[in-house]
């Protein structure tokens, strides 16, 4: 029935019965879960959210974007409130944690080719209620509620950029500064929006297609990195860390200004 319907959508009729075929994927991977070992149960999973998801779009046009774009994974960014709503009541509560679980783990993996720092700390979050989860130290009811507002953060960092008037790879920098320590929070916001475009061109400016393992390349970028910090009135005690953090972050992203 998944192959017939794939094949369908987005035809009418197909689309009249979306929700019975949704609801059948879910009960399928649900008694898949408990009969099938890992690697089988996460292929059917795929099936289920293929179904589920693609309700889910903040869209107008109702259409099974998977089939259509061959995508195996939604933008969380473009996910609805109606959405995370829906998958707060599914009647497959389990279901529901690994359907969370999967779609932010892969927007995690995304966006850890762009943001070192916020992916790793929703990688951090994400695996702290996992593990709390699996151990049972809370309830399916409290890691769907938790995974949710994990979803709704990862939503609203995505749109910090804006916000903040910085590009994608300037927001980068930016989080790489430990805005949210105390002692850098004193530097302001308009500050370190000025240290972190000037941080992306200083990079982008000295970066090489093999600048990683080239030390000396690696050494003068680094002190061009403390010099900035320093120019800006940055924390001396913070600024070794920052500089280690800021290299690896240009390390993500420098190798696409090489190329």
């Amino acid at each position: 029935m998944t192959g017939a319907f794939a094949l369908s959508v987005p035809h009418e009729q197909a689309l009249a019965v979306r929700e019975e075929v949704g609801f059948y994927q879910a009960v399928r991977s649900a008694i898949i879960k408990v009969t099938v070992e890992g690697a089988r149960f996460t292929e059917d999973l795929d099936h289920a959210i293929q179904q589920i998801v693609s309700r889910a779009v903040a869209s107008d046009e109702v259409i099974d974007i998977f089939a259509a774009a061959g995508l195996k994974k939604p933008d969380i960014s473009i996910l609805s409130d109606e959405f995370l709503e829906e998958v707060a009541h599914m009647p497959q509560p389990n279901l529901a944690v690994e359907l969370l679980r999967k779609l932010l783990n892969d927007e995690i993996k995304d966006r850890s080719r762009r943001n070192l720092v916020q992916s790793r700390s929703f990688a951090e979050m994400l695996e702290r209620t996992i593990r709390a989860y699996q151990n049972r130290a809370i309830a399916t009811a409290q890691v769907i509620e938790e995974l949710i507002e994990l979803a709704r953060n990862m939503r609203e960092a995505s749109r910090r950029g804006e916000q903040l008037d910085l590009t994608e790879d300037e927001l980068a920098f930016y989080d790489a500064l430990e805005v949210n320590d105390s002692a850098v929070k004193v530097l302001g916001d308009e500050n370190l929006r000025l240290i972190a475009r000037e941080l992306v061109e200083t990079v982008r400016r000295n970066v090489t297609i093999d600048w990683t393992v080239k030390e000396n390349v690696r050494a003068r970028l680094r002190v061009m990195v403390k010099r900035v910090l320093r120019k800006h009135g940055y924390p001396p005690d913070k600024q070794e860390k920052a500089t280690l953090t800021v290299l690896e972050q240009a390390e993500l992203i420098a190798k696409d200004w090489t190329e």
